[in-house]
């Protein structure tokens, strides 16, 4: 089958960043997304930058095609600003996290629509265990010949994304020992998890051809990988990251996938194969991100060598500043070094229960003030 992809003709932008609903004095979980949306919606210039998701216990909120990551940002501040007040009129705050410490699965609700009732009456039990938020961020392609060899490559880079961005280390009321336990969560559900690494777009058609004959989905869009092309808007899809509490986290993290996507595109564009690593590294390097965040030793290449993430971070951000100064980022790609420096929030939730001696309701509390506060 063929599968158009409407080129972009500048490396633009858009973010999606999904929020759960909490509680403001039980700090559980809420499934009162459509009273949110029916108060925000009205007094939102662009309605349609608030969607639902999968429960009812989620909002998602979404930037229009930005230029900048500057640009991006004040967008998403702007639904922001009139989302949390909404969300004081029903006693409801946004969470900023992968996953919820606590709350349980059993008693959330689904979204309205066919396609939510299809994918949970096919996934059954994984299906329903998905109380999981992330952020995805699109990045214009030029070139559909260039989409496949960019995504295997910004794979090498997976490791650094998944353990910057950790944000779901608590389950169920238990510290999992993982740092993004909903990377693992996710990769559960079919077609989800890891992509394929084609090195051309007709393999990319001819796989997505025989999902569709065999049944296995029904549309594009169900192909949940972690980085996928859009191929009717014309981006690269990166879906790596955890849910991110606030906007100096997300503002660090939209520069460095714009500048890895840009560079490596630009790379290609120059007649460069891209450096990619095998499947069975690309793997273990997302189970270690997952585990140890960014105590984790990588592998960076082919030829098997190692360093610590944070290591070899500081010099990928160094490799980037030409890039993040063409793109108008420089400072916010320089502010992805405080995130070691801080802690990630999975570092950051953990030190809260560990202060409080396990209360889980506090560590709620701490992601909530996060948002807050970067509103200013």
């Amino acid at each position: 089958m063929r599968i158009d992809f409407h080129a972009s003709p500048e490396p633009t932008l858009g973010v999606e960043w999904e929020l759960a609903l909490v509680d403001r004095r039980t700090r559980d979980l809420r499934n009162d997304a459509t009273h949110l949306f029916a108060r925000a919606k009205p007094r939102l210039p662009d309605p349609d930058k608030l969607h639902k998701e999968l429960l009812r216990n989620t909002v998602e909120i979404v930037s229009g095609v930005c230029r900048t990551v500057g640009e991006a940002m004040t967008d998403l501040r702007r639904t922001l600003e009139v989302v949390i007040p909404a969300g004081d009129d029903l006693d409801v705050d946004l969470y900023g996290g992968g996953t919820h410490p606590f709350a349980s699965w059993t008693v959330q609700q689904l979204s309205e629509g066919h396609r939510y009732e299809e994918l949970i009456s096919r996934t059954q039990w994984w299906g329903r265990q998905m109380l999981i938020w992330g952020v995805h961020v699109h990045v214009g392609m030029p070139d559909r010949e260039r989409v496949m060899p960019v995504l295997s490559s910004l794979l090498n880079y997976h490791p650094h994304l998944q353990a910057l961005s950790a944000s779901s280390p608590i389950w169920s009321g238990i510290d999992t020992g993982y740092a993004s336990n909903r990377a693992l969560m996710f990769q559960q559900l079919p077609t989800a998890g890891l992509p394929f690494q084609f090195e051309r777009w007709s393999e990319f058609e001819a796989f997505v051809s025989d999902e569709l004959v065999t049944g296995v989905i029904e549309e594009l869009s169900e192909v949940r990988w972690d980085v996928r092309p859009a191929p009717r808007i014309g981006t690269l899809e990166n879906r790596i990251c955890d849910g991110v509490p606030d906007l100096d986290d997300l503002s660090s993290l939209v520069a460095l996938m714009h500048c890895l996507v840009v560079d490596l595109d630009t790379r290609a564009a120059a007649g460069e194969t891209l450096p990619t690593m095998p499947p069975w590294h690309v793997q273990e390097n997302k189970w270690r991100a997952a585990r140890y965040g960014l105590d984790a030793i990588v592998i960076t290449d082919a030829d098997s060598n190692e360093r610590l993430v944070t290591d070899d971070l500081a010099d990928l951000l160094e490799r980037l500043a030409p890039v993040a100064d063409r793109l108008g980022c420089s400072e916010e790609l320089a502010q992805v070094a405080r995130i070691p420096e801080r802690g990630a929030s999975y570092q950051r939730q953990r030190a809260v229960a560990e202060r409080t001696g396990g209360d889980l309701v506090a560590v709620v509390d701490s992601v909530v003030a996060e948002l807050r506060a970067g509103l200013g």
